[in-house]
C-alpha cells in the first residue's frame, strides 16, 4: 500500500468527494452541504489522500466538548486497506487536543462493519434513533465513546 496522508479537506477536494459520496451511499449528501459545511467552518473535515487522490474523508463537528461524527466514507476501490481506520484515529486525536471529552455517531443497524471499526475504538452503543433514514426507515445506532486525554 503506498502512503495515505490524513490531511484537512479543502474546497478543491469536494468534486472528489462528492464522487465517492454518491458510489457509497443510497442517500447521499448534497456537494452544497459539503461546501457549506466547508465555508462556515463549522466542520473538522479530513480527507485521506494517495498518490494526490482522494480515496476517503471524514466529517465532524466539534460542540463545546463533543465530537460529533457525521460522514465516513473510503473510495470503493480503497476499502478494507485501513483508511477509514486513520481517518477515525485522525479526528479523535485532533478531537483530544481540543478538550473534547465525547464522541459520538450514528451508524446504519445492518451496517456492521463500520460498527465492529467504531467498537474496535471502544465505541459502545448508547440508543437507537428509529427510523432515522429516511430512504428505508432503517434505524440507526448511536454509538459514545469517552475520549480520553480530552479534558483541558
Amino acid at each position: 500500500m503506498s502512503e495515505v496522508t490524513v490531511r484537512p479537506m479543502r474546497f478543491t477536494d469536494l468534486e472528489a468527494v462528492e464522487a465517492i459520496e454518491q458510489k457509497v451511499f443510497s442517500t447521499p449528501w448534497s456537494l452544497s452541504s459539503f461546501r457549506e459545511g466547508l465555508a462556515a467552518g463549522a466542520s473538522f473535515s479530513w480527507t485521506a489522500e494517495e498518490r494526490g487522490r482522494v480515496v476517503g474523508y471524514l466529517v465532524s463537528w466539534v460542540v463545546e466538548d463533543e465530537l460529533h461524527i457525521g460522514n465516513l466514507a473510503v473510495a470503493p476501490a480503497h476499502q478494507g486497506r485501513g483508511i477509514a481506520r486513520r481517518m477515525v484515529e485522525h479526528a479523535l486525536g485532533d478531537a483530544a487536543g481540543r478538550g473534547v471529552t465525547w464522541a459520538a455517531l450514528e451508524v446504519r443497524r445492518s451496517n456492521v462493519r463500520a460498527q465492529r471499526l467504531y467498537a474496535s475504538f471502544g465505541f459502545s452503543r448508547v440508543g437507537v434513533r428509529r427510523r432515522y433514514y429516511s430512504d428505508d426507515g432503517e434505524d440507526a445506532i448511536v454509538m459514545g465513546l469517552e475520549v480520553r486525554g480530552g479534558a483541558r
